[in-house]
């Protein structure tokens, strides 16, 4: 076996040994993608212990699997558990790994009726979480520039959008939202890594709010947070500005969550905790007297998944890694009158400690 996905696969396989099973069951359509490069919407992966790898999927796929994955065995079939299954190469009843996050009650009684049919029947089953999670944690320099590439797409969207006059007053969030996602397709996105977040005004306050029918007004602040996707890889970005003059609590509140973002990704570097990292920002932001009104985590993880590991919290106990990447994305809420949030994705690398891979400004800006 040669390449990134080889090696992926090697380390996923020592550590399933490390579970106590001969090899591991991958539903997960992100970590197929991740151990083999195949990226359709259906199928399965067993790895074993040594690192090879068989995938099922079926007859729409026929030929994509093989351009996407072709270092892997194949089997076409819609039974994908029981297809790799059956081109296991260990005893049937030798314990096996599975995906506990990922697989349903219904899809474990289907588990246990592949595993009978292949001589299976008293197989252990170990349930692990987040096993290949942890190994996707570290980004190689590889999956740095795709994610890189996500948050230039995120920023030149963003720049139409300011540049087009596209937030305005008298527009909807639903409207702003629709043209952010639209420039983010015209900029090379294959589609948005979750949906958009446009709150203005006194939804501001509400740090996951849907984009409704509220039009923008004069005064209000504008949070917009948004992501793309590229080649399965996400970024995400969050920017507040003005709509005129906004009332001087928010603009106060603006000017602390800036230093606090600011702090933050100053502070990022290999070796810090995750928790004392939250802190440097959650203490500028308590110190400026608005410490009830910020609820949050500092940030998470973004790579497959818009959110994962490692969490930037109060409560974590991971520490950076050079190939981490993170958010860094303090925010305040003040109910019934606006939030501000300012978010970059950021990479963890040695050397450099924290490099913002969002890039677009951040200073306080009336529109």
């Amino acid at each position: 076996m040669t390449g990134r996905f080889a090696r992926r696969r090697q380390e996923v396989g020592v550590a399933t040994q490390d579970k106590g099973a001969t090899a591991l069951l991958v539903t997960d359509p992100r970590n197929i993608a991740y151990l083999t490069g195949f990226r359709g919407s259906g199928g399965a992966v067993l790895v074993e212990s040594d690192g090879e790898a068989v995938l099922c999927t079926d007859s729409r796929y026929e030929l994509q699997v093989v351009e996407q994955a072709p270092d892997v065995g194949h089997v076409i079939s819609r039974e994908y558990v029981a297809g790799v299954l059956g081109r296991r190469r260990g005893p049937a009843d030798a314990p096996l790994a599975i995906e506990a996050d990922d697989l349903t009650l219904t899809a474990v009684a289907g588990l246990r009726r592949a595993l009978a049919g292949v001589g299976g029947d008293d197989a252990q089953i170990i349930e692990t979480s987040g096993l290949v999670e942890q190994v996707r944690r570290t980004k190689d320099d590889d999956e740095l520039a795709v994610i890189e590439r996500a948050c230039g797409v995120a920023d030149r969207a963003w720049t139409h959008l300011l540049t087009s006059g596209l937030i305005a007053v008298g527009r909807s969030e639903r409207e702003v939202a629709a043209d952010l996602e639209h420039a983010m397709r015209r900029a090379g996105s294959d589609g948005v890594a979750f949906d958009t977040i446009v709150a203005s005004g006194p939804n501001g306050a509400l740090p996951h709010h849907v984009p409704g029918e509220r039009v923008l007004s004069d005064g209000d602040l504008v949070v917009i947070d948004f992501g793309a996707m590229v080649d399965g890889y996400a970024s995400d970005c969050t920017r507040t500005v003005a709509l005129g003059q906004a009332p001087g609590r928010l603009i106060e509140a603006y000017d602390v969550v800036l230093r606090a973002q600011l702090a933050g990704v100053e502070a990022v570097r290999p070796g810090i905790a995750c928790s004392d990292l939250d802190a440097v920002s959650r203490g500028i932001i308590d110190s400026a007297g608005f410490g009830e009104f910020f609820g949050h985590s500092l940030g998470h993880g973004v790579g497959l998944d818009v959110h994962e590991a490692p969490a930037v919290s109060t409560r974590s106990t991971s520490t950076l890694s050079s190939g981490d990447v993170i958010t860094v994305e303090p925010g305040i809420y003040l109910p019934d009158l606006g939030g501000i949030r300012i978010e970059d994705t950021v990479a963890v690398i040695d050397g450099d400690g924290g490099t913002s891979l969002t890039t677009t400004s951040k200073a306080f800006s009336v529109l």
